[in-house]
């Protein structure tokens, strides 16, 4: 992997406001996780995310896990990036990465790009070792056929 960004694209027929109501929706987040990791959104999140939204997320990757999301970058049908550290005091020393949803209108549909953007993980080098970028790749590339399949039907 070089540098710290990792983004997948995919143009989808379906305007922006659509595919963003469901990525500014986080209980609707593990009906496009493309990692299989994403189990449920934790009570308290707000119905739809915002400038500063905190939520909550239970996770699995072979033993369950909590993750506690911020929105980081907000602007409303365009994106929406989130940054995501374990829960407490563990959170100050692990975690940090961000997703990042873009959304540009296309030729047949929207442009939305995901980007996993580790510049700011506590764990940066750690997570640009081995298979794990290759398999982050595939798995944004799931998300997003995923929430094509979701909002266009395809």
């Amino acid at each position: 992997m070089e540098g710290d960004v990792l983004s997948v694209e995919r143009v989808i027929a379906a305007p922006p406001e659509e595919i963003f109501a469901v990525v500014a929706d986080a209980a609707r987040h593990p009906d496009i996780d493309g990692s299989g990791t994403v189990k449920q959104v934790k009570a308290g999140a707000p119905q739809r995310l915002g400038p500063g939204s905190t939520f909550g997320m239970a996770m699995r990757m072979g033993i369950p896990y909590s993750m506690v999301n911020t929105v980081v970058e907000f602007e409303q049908d365009r994106r929406i990036a989130w940054q995501a550290r374990l829960p407490g005091a563990l959170g100050l020393l692990v975690g940090g990465r961000i997703w990042r949803y873009e959304l540009e209108p296309a030729d047949g549909g929207t442009r939305v790009r995901e980007s996993w953007d580790i510049s700011r993980d506590r764990q940066r080098p750690l997570l640009k070792l081995g298979k794990l970028p290759e398999t982050t790749r595939r798995n944004m590339e799931r998300t997003l056929e995923r929430l094509d399949h979701l909002v266009a039907g395809d």
